[in-house]
């Protein structure tokens, strides 16, 4: 017997719309993941990319949990002298809410080139509309813990 692998002709990539209304970050951050890897389809395998797409709406009413609102910093070095550079989560929450959702779902992907393929994937919208109707997505309903 030799084991199947699904070649790239194959995979039948459905859409997801997720609400990210009162979601937790990390949870929400997390199935996503699981998703755009492909973890929850029959066909998975660790060297192909078999995951969704996934479209997260109302990026700017997502939550965070205990003190992370006040606490929570984003940093990146520039690569110049004196170049780190900060923003707090409520600040980078006002100015670009998709901005988090995206950076929370990357760090929890593979740091392959693969990795980078599936965060392709993922589109993340401040408000409710999105321009992927076409695509016919079906809603994806998550656990809300309180």
């Amino acid at each position: 017997m030799s084991t199947y692998f699904p070649k790239a002709g194959e995979i039948v990539r459905k859409w997801y719309v997720v609400d990210a209304d009162g979601q937790t970050l990390g949870r929400l951050a997390s199935r996503v993941a699981m998703i755009l890897m492909g973890k929850e389809n029959p066909q998975y395998t660790p060297f192909i990319d078999a995951g969704d797409h996934v479209v997260v709406i109302n990026a700017d009413k997502i939550k965070t949990t205990g003190m992370k609102a006040e606490q929570k910093s984003y940093k990146h070095y520039t690569g110049y002298p004196g170049g780190l550079r900060s923003e707090d989560y409520r600040e980078r929450l006002a100015r670009k809410p998709e901005l988090i959702i995206e950076q929370a779902v990357l760090r929890m992907l593979p740091k392959t080139k693969m990795g980078k393929q599936m965060i392709t994937k993922l589109n993340v919208y401040r408000g409710d509309k999105h321009p992927h109707q076409a695509q016919k997505p079906q809603d994806l309903a998550l656990e809300v813990r309180a």
